[in-house]
């Protein structure tokens, strides 16, 4: 009877170290709010909308330790609207992210559907990624920093941390036969974080954006323009390459934080999309349309429970299309809890010159119509709740 109770308590200890080896972690954020805005298409829109500081998702975490510091990870991510309870990413399962891959003490490698190196190493530092909402992002988060698009069918590097620096790349096969450099993807990134002070910079190169990087859902067209929704650069939407270059830092002193990031992004090649319909607007083919991006920010965590901030963004198309985008945003979140905030945002932006289409540029802030006029106001009221 004895040695039987011994044995038990044996099997017990083991299963128990089992168990502790790996581990699933489910976890989400739920985000809803009210949106004004002064124009879009022409009218006044009053709406309920998902996912405004962050996109509403639910998701699966797990790790299992594999022995000698090696470990097998594995995300999936479902996007969703919490007033509808549709899926977002065009309908995608898991179109946030859902990968697979290896960790050790020289870094990580991933398989699956992820994010760039302009997202993981730049895009924290624009205030549409951290307080002013995706609203508050560069005009059509034409750089991406906002993180609108993600990546197919992708192998990652990820680094370990080597005194405060960290480095990545990315690469996706397009897996169009005989076609080696059809929608293939590629990117590569540097960090440094050392006490009050964070840099960035990312590089990303898409071939065939249209379809690769803008269309690669389940309700994206593989005959016609997936780039529509943003005038800022929807008349380039016939690019053979589009490319970013992305830096970004900040630097924190006591409840203060100054931030700026920098972007150019190219439309390359225009017109190199055949038999789709995606001419380019005003005869520009072979062209390249450029755009020039820089925003500054400032955020003050006045007491342990209120956080404000402003920034100011400026963009500037060169190239063919000569338009300029000025936008402020001005917010406050205040967290009542360490996982329920609830906050407010303003955008306004301004937009001249000639836009992407080849017409008089009218403003047009991130995730919505553009105005019927030069100038676009946006404001927000929300809740965010994690788990």
């Amino acid at each position: 009877m004895k040695k039987s109770l011994l044995a038990l308590a044996a099997l017990g200890v083991f299963a128990g170290a089992a168990h502790a080896q790996s581990s699933v972690t489910l976890y989400g954020i739920i985000d809803a709010g009210f949106v004004y805005s002064n124009n879009s298409s022409g009218q006044k829109l009053y709406s309920m909308n998902s996912g405004n500081l962050q996109g509403s998702r639910w998701g699966l975490r797990g790790t299992e330790d594999l022995g000698g510091g090696l470990k097998a990870i594995f995300v999936l991510e479902n996007g969703f609207n919490v007033f509808n309870g549709r899926l977002g990413q065009g309908g995608a399962e898991f179109g946030r992210q859902a990968y697979v891959g290896l960790s050790s003490q020289f870094g990580t490698v991933t398989l699956g559907r992820q994010y760039d190196s302009v997202v993981d190493y730049t895009g924290a530092f624009e205030v549409g990624s951290q307080w002013a909402s995706y609203f508050g992002a560069h005009p059509g988060d034409l750089d991406n920093m906002n993180n609108s698009n993600r990546v197919n069918n992708a192998i990652k590097y990820t680094s370990a941390n080597y005194a405060g620096f960290t480095f990545g790349g990315l690469y996706s096969l397009g897996g169009n036969a005989g076609q080696f450099n059809r929608n293939q993807i590629w990117s590569v990134g540097l960090g440094y974080s050392q006490g009050p002070l964070q840099l960035g910079a990312g590089y990303l190169n898409v071939k065939d954006p249209n379809y690769s990087f803008f269309g690669n859902t389940p309700s994206s067209s593989t005959t016609s323009s997936n780039m529509g929704g943003s005038r800022v650069y929807s008349g380039y939407a016939s690019a053979k390459t589009q490319q970013v270059i992305s830096a970004g830092g900040a630097y924190t002193f006591g409840a203060a934080t100054v931030g700026a990031t920098y972007s150019n992004t190219q439309f390359k090649d225009l017109g190199s999309e055949p038999g789709t319909g995606l001419t380019p607007v005003g005869g520009y083919t072979g062209g390249t349309g450029k755009f020039h991006n820089a925003e500054i920010n400032f955020k003050y965590q006045l007491t342990p429970a209120l956080l404000l901030g402003v920034a100011y963004d400026y963009t500037k198309g060169y190239g063919l299309g000569d338009a300029k985008y000025h936008q402020a945003m001005l917010g406050a979140d205040y967290f009542l809890s360490k996982r329920t905030d609830v906050y407010i945002d303003g955008v306004y932006q301004h937009a001249s010159g000639t836009d992407s289409t080849n017409r008089t540029a009218v403003a047009n802030i991130n995730g919505l119509s553009p105005s019927s006029t030069t100038n676009q106001v946006a404001a927000i009221v929300g809740i965010r709740h994690k788990f």
